[in-house]
């Protein structure tokens, strides 16, 4: 078993003492919707039932080779690769998908209790899947790239909680398993999306390959979890709520282009190195 730098013990790039201000270190203990919770913290299916999280543990992981990864990416990052990092990386990671969900909504022509079920339903999944993570990032407490490369410069402000499993890229897994529930014909699409935004995070040099390849996975997971719960619940009449036959409309749902639907100037004050980069 390998050791690590930790997130707490260790100061950004360009500054000389570790983070003092971490980003909801409790979240990890806060409520869940679908996922229930052991006395010792562990996570649970609805139907109380032991997860194995499908995550490895950071103590496996070559953080050494990792670095490497984020240093060659970054040196060699084109103006595409920099253009994915910033549209996803803009705001918190359900920024981008709120848009996305509204838009297959619409497509498909979802009645008003079904636009709220999907709408609840998939942001519930989400805000599961965010406990998780940050129960895992505070619990593993591992360093961000610039970190174990105090001359590191990257393309986003890096986040100041800790790196591993990535946010975003756990979220887009969950994200795209439960719309794919929904919306079937879209699953290519949105498995794709979900992989972007992971990549965004690596190319904004803010995390390691494992943090977004683990993430992803774990994500996913969550989600299976939530459809299982989903695709047996029934109404009155004792039928199947959500459709199992759907008619693909395609929907028209971006990137590209990397344009946000609802733009917002969020702060860009830096604590950590980071590239000037044309908007």
């Amino acid at each position: 078993m390998s050791t690590y730098l930790l997130w707490s013990k260790t100061p950004y790039a360009g500054q000389k003492n570790p983070p003092r201000n971490p980003v909801n270190p409790l979240a990890g203990s806060w409520p869940t919707y679908y996922l229930k919770r052991g006395a010792d913290g562990s996570f649970k299916t609805p139907g109380g039932r032991p997860i194995q999280l499908a995550i490895r543990h950071p103590r496996t992981i070559d953080w050494n080779r990792q670095l490497k990864m984020v240093q060659h990416t970054l040196k060699n990052i084109t103006s595409k690769q920099i253009k994915i990092a910033k549209f996803w990386g803009d705001g918190p990671a359900t920024k981008q998908w709120t848009p996305i969900i509204d838009r297959l909504i619409d497509t498909y022509g979802l009645t008003p209790p079904m636009a709220a079920r999907v709408l609840t339903t998939t942001q519930a999944a989400i805000n599961d899947t965010f406990v998780v993570v940050w129960y895992l990032k505070y619990k593993w407490d591992v360093a961000r790239p610039d970190q174990m490369d105090s001359t590191l410069s990257t393309i986003l402000c890096t986040p100041r909680f800790p790196s591993y499993p990535s946010g975003h890229s756990t979220i887009s897994g969950t994200a795209a398993e439960v719309l794919t529930h929904f919306f079937p014909p879209e699953a290519k699409r949105l498995d794709h999306m979900a992989r972007e935004d992971a990549l965004s995070r690596r190319y904004a040099g803010v995390h390691f390959n494992v943090d977004t390849n683990q993430g992803l996975r774990l994500g996913k997971q969550i989600g299976r979890i939530v459809v299982n719960v989903l695709k047996n619940q029934r109404n009155s009449a004792d039928r199947l709520i959500d459709p199992t036959h759907v008619s693909k409309k395609h929907a028209v749902m971006g990137p590209p282009p990397y344009k946000q639907a609802m733009p917002f100037p969020f702060p860009q004050k830096c604590k950590s190195l980071v590239t000037p980069t044309k908007k």
